[in-house]
């Protein structure tokens, strides 16, 4: 058993990893053990060793007078700290420290956040793509003026519908007096406006029914 020489830095890596999840050498008050180990290590642990430096400085803050009546008896120095494995170990780390990458664990961290950064932007790339599109529409309301007082706009309007074009539909009519007992055809209808062209359609409605048809004006135009 033990830490070894105490004041080399593996006697203190050994003192580090052995204090990591203890508050003291032995048990759960400071006792004679610490004072020994206290006097062996003599200054302060370098930064590195936050466990063997936060034990230390907790030790020194108690007077001599207080460490001399520490429970407990004292012992050689070797006979505290890790078993024969667990020191050897310590020495062997730090022979192999110039081989250790001190960046490796970090590089890691970075490959390891850049795979998730993909991952996550794949998902969303996925999710994306299967989201419908969205289809532009709009609402639009034709005016429809008749040829003559005698047109029959009744039949007018059952003209107009029989219009069929994919992404055309055809909505509620009504029939708006003018001047002189003529009276306009008011039809709403809406269209897909990637398949569907307004002008289009009132172009077809003054040409194929040119015989009962004045003139067709858009008297109300709006996306949705």
């Amino acid at each position: 058993m033990g830490f070894g020489d105490l004041k080399s830095r593996a006697g203190q890596q050994a003192l580090d990893a052995f204090v990591t999840d203890k508050s003291y050498i032995e048990g759960y008050q400071p006792s004679q053990a610490d004072v020994v180990v206290f006097n062996a290590v003599s200054k302060a642990p370098n930064a590195d060793l936050p466990h063997a430096l936060r034990w230390f400085n907790h030790i020194k803050s108690y007077s001599d007078a207080e460490k001399k009546g520490f429970g407990g008896q004292k012992k050689d120095v070797g006979q505290y700290g890790p078993s024969g494995d667990a020191k050897a170990k310590c020495d062997d780390d730090d022979e192999e420290d110039d081989d250790i990458d001190l960046f490796g664990s970090d590089s890691e961290e970075e490959e390891d956040a850049k795979a998730l950064k993909e991952k996550r932007l794949a998902e969303y790339a996925a999710k994306k793509a299967k989201k419908p599109a969205v289809i532009a529409k709009s609402s639009i309301v034709l005016d429809i003026k008749p040829l003559d007082d005698e047109t029959d706009m009744a039949d007018v309007e059952k003209k107009v519908r029989t219009i069929v074009k994919d992404g055309l539909l055809w909505g509620t009519s009504k029939l708006i007096p003018v001047a002189f007992g003529i009276k306009k055809l008011q039809i709403s209808m809406v269209v897909e406006d990637a398949k569907v062209s307004v002008d289009d359609i009132t172009e077809k409605i003054e040409t194929d029914f040119e015989d009962f048809v004045q003139s067709v004006d858009i008297h109300l135009f709006q996306k949705i």
